[in-house]
C-alpha cells in the first residue's frame, strides 16, 4: 500500500446494518480515534491508536452507556 500521509476513514457494519466499528487508517494502520459497537448499536469501547498502537485512555461502556472501566495506555512505551 502506498503511503497516503492522510488518514483514510474506515467503517465496518454488521449484517443487520448497524455500525460495527469506525475510525481511520494511516498508511494501512489504525490511527486516531476509534469506536467499537455491539450488534445492537450500543457503543462498547472507544479510544485512540497511534499507527496501530493503542494510546491514551480507552473507555469500555455497558449497554446503557455507563462507563465500565477506563484503561490508560502509555504513549511513550515501545512494543
Amino acid at each position: 500500500m502506498a503511503s497516503s500521509s492522510e488518514p483514510v476513514p474506515h467503517v465496518e457494519h454488521y449484517d443487520n446494518g448497524q455500525v460495527k466499528l469506525r475510525g481511520s487508517h494511516l498508511d494501512g494502520e489504525m490511527h486516531g480515534d476509534w469506536e467499537f459497537f455491539r450488534l445492537d448499536g450500543s457503543l462498547m469501547r472507544a479510544g485512540a491508536f497511534d499507527r496501530g498502537r493503542q494510546v491514551g485512555v480507552w473507555t469500555t461502556y455497558d449497554r446503557s452507556g455507563a462507563v465500565v472501566k477506563q484503561t490508560s495506555f502509555d504513549r511513550t512505551a515501545k512494543p
